[in-house]
């Protein structure tokens, strides 16, 4: 048995699994079969209580005693379909993840024998995740754990992947409160998984309707100028939203990771990308770059992992580390960027992630998720910017560039300061 971390993955020894999905609460517990696209082909490819079986994947209830699971039989999957991804909701409607986090314990189905678990860690606002996903590379299927989380509940999972939510006027509430003011606009519209029109409506997953009000508009949000702190643990940024490095007022800490990854698209061969750091003093000049060309500047202050040459592999696919207390003075602006120099564009990769640590512990602090491509050689992913307190700044970007070299990316980076 491994226990799995976020990002990991291991291949599959059974060619029938089962994902049970166990919290201190009751859990709903969902699958969707995705093409290479990473979409569903049509709202049968959702399998969830009320739609419990699907071409090689079923739906099992615990019956409130055990945990829901999802079975996945890869013989029997579709040829398109390259992954299934696991979700999980709380039962009760509007209920986070916050102290109750999920562990998810992969099986042979056969033999019962535990392949892997995964407890995705500090979790918080979110009301649905994507846990782990069983998904096909070079013709064999792997098992990977992902922890996404999502603040708007099963909706954003389900926009997120293509499912269909169908707007359908909702009843009015019972015996409303006299008003004197003019009647309330149409009560919000309750997604709905099944395909219109069929009287009586088949039904819907109640979890949907829970989630309506939050799930007005897809996830994530638009982009955000609104600025937060690590006060409440990790943080999962949108593009342009910043975070403050400051935790209770303090600053949290001197040194940080920031760690890199990606996956080839589905179907994709292996891909080389390069991860590099770009330094710029408080006029935007440029100070030097760090990449796997030259895995050290600034004195020792800011270190490169070295080349990953594929993509392939669990975690990060290379890290940098920036002891911010050792930076020169003049160092006031770091843009972490991803370039391409075999020439293959950003739509040909998946799962395109940067996320800074702790240096010392390891501990995740801020994510942020490349949720768009494109057909762009290099892409800006985020910026460490020191503020005139001294502390520093950190908010996402995800900005592409034309440029298959970091020396390309300094005048853009620059400018994006």
């Amino acid at each position: 048995m491994t226990a799995m971390t976020p990002g990991s993955n291991l291949p599959l020894t059974a060619p029938r699994v089962a994902v049970d999905v166990a919290a201190p609460v009751r859990l709903d517990v969902s699958g969707l079969l995705l093409g290479a696209n990473g979409k569903v082909r049509s709202d049968d490819d959702f399998i969830f209580y009320n739609q419990p079986a699907g071409p090689g994947v079923t739906y099992r209830s615990g019956g409130g005693t055990a945990p829901d699971a999802i079975l996945v039989d890869t013989g029997g999957l579709p040829a398109g379909i390259e992954r299934i991804v696991v979700t999980a909701s709380p039962d009760a409607a509007g209920q986070t993840f916050q102290g109750i986090e999920p562990t998810a314990t992969v099986r042979d189905a056969d033999s019962g024998a535990v392949i892997a678990t995964f407890t995705p860690p500090q979790l918080a606002t979110e009301t649905a995740l994507v846990v782990v996903e069983i998904y096909r590379r070079n013709g064999a299927w792997k098992v990977r754990a992902v922890g996404q989380g999502y603040a708007n509940g099963l909706a954003g999972i389900a926009t997120d992947f293509g499912v269909s939510v169908d707007e359908e006027p909702a009843a009015a509430p019972a015996a409303p409160p006299a008003q004197a003011a003019p009647p309330a606009p149409p009560a919000q519209t309750v997604p709905s998984f099944t395909p219109p029109p069929m009287p009586p409506a088949p039904p819907v997953d109640p979890r949907l309707a829970a989630a309506a009000p939050a799930a007005a508009a897809p996830a994530p949000a638009p982009a955000s100028t609104g600025k937060i702190n690590l006060d409440k643990g990790r943080v999962s940024l949108q593009k342009n939203q910043t975070v403050s490095l400051v935790k209770g007022g303090r600053p949290l800490l001197s040194q940080v990771k920031m760690g890199l990854g990606w996956e080839p698209a589905y179907r994709g061969k292996d891909i080389d990308l390069d991860a590099s750091v770009i330094a710029y003093g408080p006029q935007r000049n440029h100070l030097d770059s760090c990449y796997f060309g030259k895995l050290t500047i600034l004195g020792g202050a800011v270190r490169h992992s070295g080349d990953n040459l594929t993509g392939e592999g669990a975690g990060d696919d290379e890290v940098i580390t920036v002891d911010l207390g050792r930076l020169p003075a003049d160092a006031t602006g770091l843009v972490f960027t991803v370039n391409s120099f075999s020439g293959q564009k950003f739509t040909e990769v998946a799962k395109a992630y940067c996320r800074l640590m702790d240096a010392a512990t390891g501990e995740e602090l801020v994510r942020f998720d490349l949720t768009t491509a494109e057909p762009q050689t290099g892409v800006m992913m985020a910026k460490l910017i020191k503020q005139f307190t001294g502390e520093w700044e950190m908010t996402a970007m995800g900005e592409f560039v034309k440029s298959r070299t970091v020396r390309g990316m300094v005048k853009p980076a620059a400018q994006a300061l």
